[in-house]
């Protein structure tokens, strides 16, 4: 059983439907699912100590674990591949777990996106079920829990400023690593990782060379050409030969809301990506561009203190990124509830890039976001919807879609 905050507010969300689906039942989060019997309440960092079901489990003593806890506990029953970063890790981790998969090794998945070609009626993708003693999961450093675990092997792919400062992100990366049993792969601390790393990389995907060996990435962007280099890296680690590797990955279709091609209209491309800080969104962006295809940017930032804390880094991001007859959309920011300061908003980002001569414009609602994006949209151009957290963005992806078969109807 669970609880989510989208199920009270009568948000019908794919994850949702998926769990109802697999036989889970889901509560409001008021207290009433957590009874006498159960064995642990499991939360997230995302809720808050006077939530109702923690304040009824303490009532009743049950224990409350957190997530990262308990996935450590269930790492701890096998070999064990962690992969953090501040950029890249859904997609390494599903590619390792893809590639894992390919070479007949049934590992157990957990992920923080929908792997695409692990979707069904019963799971939204973001897992897969396999052995107990082979494990791959995406550690999160928003909260730092990923100091609860102890993998054999950690992917760390990057450090950037994000959740904090660059500085304080390889701070927790050195201190991550340290944890490990067996080993550690990327470039944060191994300055010679990407030696002979040149891909060739066009809208379509890339294509490089690796020990001899050629591979080919039908994902668009340098970026994802990177993390295919981590996971043939690691998996090598676990013993899958480099032509292996390279027909896992020729056949990796990618994740939901990284980068995903939702559809085309006209000449006129929409992708949908999770880009929430500035390294995320020039890689979203220039991937994309390729070409020399004009972008017009929708983007809701996820949360208050992401953007106040990014704001300068978000302003020299997105003006670089509209020198080349590129036009961004900001939308307000994405209010998941809780504690927040919210004296800082989206029309304050978007006055700070018009101060700078870049073409940006604040849209208040997704029906006026959709509006602007089809009619500024050209033969050719790429609409390109970014952000975390909003549910409903992939909506808006299919709302931009259907208005542009309108007006070019």
């Amino acid at each position: 059983t669970g609880s989510d905050r989208f199920h009270d507010r009568g948000e019908d969300t794919g994850i949702i439907r998926a769990l109802e689906r697999a036989g889970v039942t889901l509560f409001r989060q008021d207290g009433s699912g957590i009874r006498s019997g159960l064995s642990a309440v499991i939360v997230s960092t995302a809720i808050e100590n006077d939530n109702p079901d923690i304040k009824r489990a303490k009532e009743i003593g049950i224990p409350i674990v957190h997530r990262a806890d308990a996935l450590a506990e269930l790492m701890s029953r096998g070999e064990s591949v962690a992969v953090t970063g501040t950029c890249g890790k859904s997609t390494v981790t599903a590619m390792i777990g893809w590639i894992l998969e390919h070479a007949g090794m049934d590992p157990t998945v957990v992920n923080g996106a929908a792997v695409i070609g692990w979707e069904n009626d019963r799971s939204p993708g973001n897992a897969r079920p396999g052995r107990e003693d082979l494990w791959v999961v995406e550690a999160d450093e928003s909260d730092r829990s990923l100091l609860s675990m102890e993998p054999d092997w950690a992917v760390i792919t990057n450090a950037a400023a994000d959740h904090f400062s660059e500085q304080e992100a390889r701070d927790l990366f050195s201190a991550f690593s340290a944890r490990t049993r067996k080993g550690v792969v990327g470039s944060l601390f191994d300055s010679d990782f990407f030696e002979g790393f040149n891909p060739s990389v066009g809208p379509d995907g890339s294509v490089f060379t690796k020990d001899g060996t050629v591979f080919r990435i039908p994902l668009p962007g340098r970026h994802n050409a990177e993390n295919a280099w981590h996971a043939i890296a690691m998996c090598g680690r676990l013993g899958v030969a480099p032509g292996v590797c390279a027909e896992a990955l020729c056949a990796f279709s990618g994740l939901r809301r990284r980068l995903e091609k939702v559809g085309a209209s006209r000449g006129v491309a929409v992708f949908d990506d999770y880009a929430h800080n500035p390294a995320k969104i020039r890689a979203a962006w220039n991937a994309v561009a390729e070409g020399g295809r004009r972008v017009i940017g929708v983007w809701r930032p996820h949360g208050f203190k992401p953007l106040r804390l990014m704001m300068d880094d978000l302003e020299g991001s997105f003006s670089d990124l509209c020198r080349n007859g590129g036009i961004l959309f900001v939308m307000p920011v994405y209010d998941a509830g809780g504690t927040a300061d919210r004296n800082v908003n989206s029309d304050v980002l978007v006055e700070r890039l018009l101060r700078r001569g870049a073409p940006a414009r604040f849209v208040a609602t997704m029906d006026e976001a959709a509006m602007c994006a089809c009619d500024s949209a050209r033969d050719g151009d790429v609409i390109l919807v970014m952000g975390a957290r909003d549910p409903r963005l992939p909506d808006l992806c299919r709302e931009i879609l259907a208005g542009l078969e309108r007006r070019f109807r």
